[in-house]
């Protein structure tokens, strides 16, 4: 209930009065970090003036901020980087400034963006929370500020402990929005080619009357059997990325080799080296889709042969493909596992590749606690698969 002659219903609400009133120091940034507004507190806090301060970057030359150690201010920078690049707020726990009065403040910054209709980051609020109180009270009486305490952990051991994991669960949630984009961007940009053909192929036949429609019809099944692989392959990545792994078998990478070469033999001539008894715990579903994209992979390169390596490297069972192609020049080793990357060559060999098979082979290998990478071949091409022997 409003108090008698509280207006209520259509009053208007002064902010910049409320901004100032905040009890807690507060800044406002552009996304180049640069200051736009500070409170009240803010300026009781470190005593400065707000004609000096409006105007300057927060850690520019000289720093709004003062003399943060190097590490603070990195920290701080890379935090307002990511809520700018991001649009998500971010935590820096734990920062020390020496200000006059008091001294050795410790203080928690929260980085909130604040977002235009568009959902575009226009400006970040940078609110202080003192933390001194709570790191002082940790302390026992015959420790000095800043000295080291043994033992069991005490409270202020505990604190930082405490933050240090809320920061990392705040990176973990960066890295998780920004692979969803990145998923979402992959997706339209590979199914934009085959859409754009259709529709090419489409226009072309309708303004002919003497089109051929039979090759209209053949290419148009071209583009529509291409769309069905990169949906096939967008789903497969996404249930590696939000589906735990099915259930693990034991599966002797000797005998997965073997049939799967024998239910889809390769183009070229095979090689086999095959150790008996080398177990891993894995789908034995996934861990053939994998093979098979390492398969088509090395087909594509490939001059004359193809060939599979399996033994036991104790804690590893290995699992190698081989070709005598032209081989992947180091800097492009890691870039190959990207998805959507494609290397000229392979775009030459087959334009049709769809870009997920190495990213999806890798994420399989990820899923079972494995690594899947390109190691040195004198001639050509060899990706090795490393899986934990099944004990």
């Amino acid at each position: 209930m409003a108090a008698e002659g509280d207006p209520v219903m259509g009053a208007s609400v002064d902010y910049q009065a409320a901004f100032e009133a905040l009890p807690c120091p507060c800044v406002v940034l552009t996304r180049g970090q640069v200051v736009l507004a500070v409170n009240d507190a803010y300026l009781r806090m470190t005593g400065q003036d707000r004609e000096e301060i409006v105007g300057r970057g927060l850690l520019g030359e000289p720093p709004v901020l003062g003399d943060l150690s190097g590490s603070g201010a990195a920290k701080l920078r890379a935090s307002l980087e990511r809520v700018a690049g991001t649009g998500v707020g971010d935590v820096v726990p734990l920062l020390r400034h020496d200000w006059e009065p008091p001294d050795q403040c410790h203080w928690r910054l929260t980085n909130a963006p604040v977002l235009d209709p568009a959902g575009e980051v226009r400006t970040i609020v940078v609110v202080f929370g003192e933390i001194t109180g709570a790191l002082e009270r940790g302390r026992p009486a015959n420790v000095p500020p800043g000295g080291r305490v043994s033992g069991p952990l005490k409270p202020n051991a505990l604190l930082h402990q405490a933050y240090r994991q809320e920061q990392q669960k705040v990176s973990m949630l960066h890295e998780t929005i920004e692979h969803q984009q990145r998923f979402v961007f992959d997706a339209a940009h590979d199914l934009r080619n085959p859409i754009t053909g259709l529709l090419t192929e489409l226009e072309e036949a309708l303004s002919d009357p003497e089109a051929d429609l039979r090759r209209t019809l053949h290419s148009l099944r071209r583009d529509a059997e291409r769309l069905n692989d990169i949906v096939g392959d967008l789903l497969a990545l996404a249930r590696l990325y939000t589906a735990p792994p099915p259930g693990a078998d034991l599966v002797d990478l000797a005998r997965l080799v073997v049939e799967e070469l024998d239910t889809h033999p390769p183009s070229a001539a095979v090689v086999t080296r095959l150790e008996q008894d080398v177990v891993v715990r894995a789908s034995r579903v996934r861990l053939a889709r994998l093979l098979s994209n390492l398969v088509a992979n090395a087909e594509r390169h490939t001059t004359s042969r193809i060939e599979f390596v399996v033994a036991a490297a104790a804690p590893y069972a290995v699992l190698e493909v081989v070709d005598d192609g032209p081989g992947i020049p180091r800097e492009e080793r890691e870039r190959i596992f990207h998805r959507l990357y494609r290397q000229d060559q392979a775009r030459a060999l087959d334009s049709g590749g769809s870009g997920f098979g190495l990213p999806i082979a890798r994420e399989i290998a990820h899923a079972y606690g494995g690594d899947l990478f390109v190691a040195d071949h004198p001639d050509g091409a060899r990706f090795v698969l490393r899986l934990p022997l099944a004990s």
